[in-house]
């Protein structure tokens, strides 16, 4: 399992993106920030609202110089055909990662190996191809993309801001702390 501070692997994979399939290496995410969004399986219930809502905000993710792909265990075509049929997964714009191998979701730690599917996951990569933050949870509970979008921006802050932190809920525009400068019984 990675963990913190861990250069993420390289690996190849296709995915299914603007009506076209694409072969695809983690590296040519290099010089970006990259979110990751591993889900359990296409043609779900949680799923679709999940991803339409990182649709929802992809050009928010763009406009501070990120990507985002979601990974799941299905392939290419099992994509397309989910783009194809699905009202909500038709306003994807972004990559959707094929791992039918599970390779990508193994090298996470996302596999669930008696179900070949992956937990529900959120990596934040930085443009250097270091894991700065990561989340899973059980595969029933949606993520909150806004939410996702305020920690890169926190990740961004701290990464171009030396010695400075974000303290809970920081948004951009918010106080940071100067720790050893800031007293903490002030806070």
């Amino acid at each position: 399992m990675l963990k913190i501070g861990d250069p993420i692997p390289e690996l190849s994979f296709e995915a299914y993106q603007a009506e076209k399939i694409n072969n695809v290496k983690l590296s040519d995410y290099k010089g970006k920030w990259l979110v990751l969004l591993f889900y359990p399986a296409d043609f779900t219930f949680v799923c679709p609202t999940e991803l339409k809502d990182a649709a929802n905000f992809y050009s928010d993710f763009q406009k501070i110089g990120a990507e985002i792909a979601s990974v799941s265990t299905d392939t290419v075509f099992a994509h397309k055909a989910w783009h194809d049929s699905s009202p909500a997964v038709k306003q994807i714009t972004y990559p959707m990662i094929a791992d039918p191998s599970g390779k990508i979701c193994k090298a996470f730690g996302t596999y669930i190996e008696e179900e070949g599917l992956s937990l529900r996951a959120t990596f934040i990569v930085n443009p250097e191809g270091i894991l700065v933050a990561y989340e899973m949870h059980n595969n029933n509970i949606g993520r909150n993309t806004a939410e996702i979008l305020r920690k890169l921006e926190a990740a961004i802050y701290v990464q171009d801001h030396n010695g400075e932190v974000c303290p809970a809920n920081w948004k951009p525009g918010d106080k940071t702390l100067k720790p050893g400068l800031d007293i903490v019984g002030k806070i």
